[in-house]
């Protein structure tokens, strides 16, 4: 039980974090095109993760199939 109070909290200031930039600060992100530099590289960043992950299962069953 203290464990789920210490994430929910947790959870509480992570999402008020969120809410800390002005509408200017955003839209001035936008403005000058960064905010799709920020996309670009956090979808990069994903899909090189995605694509590790299939490519560790992929051993990993090859693995298997030469154990049994």
């Amino acid at each position: 039980m203290r464990k789920l109070f210490f994430i929910l909290i947790a959870f509480i200031f992570s999402v008020q974090q969120l809410f800390a930039q002005t509408p200017d600060e955003v839209s001035a992100m936008e403005s000058n095109g960064k905010i799709y530099v920020v996309l670009a590289v956090c979808l990069t960043i994903f899909a090189g993760i995605v694509a590790y992950l299939i490519r560790i299962d992929r051993k990993l069953s090859k693995l298997e199939k030469q154990n049994d």
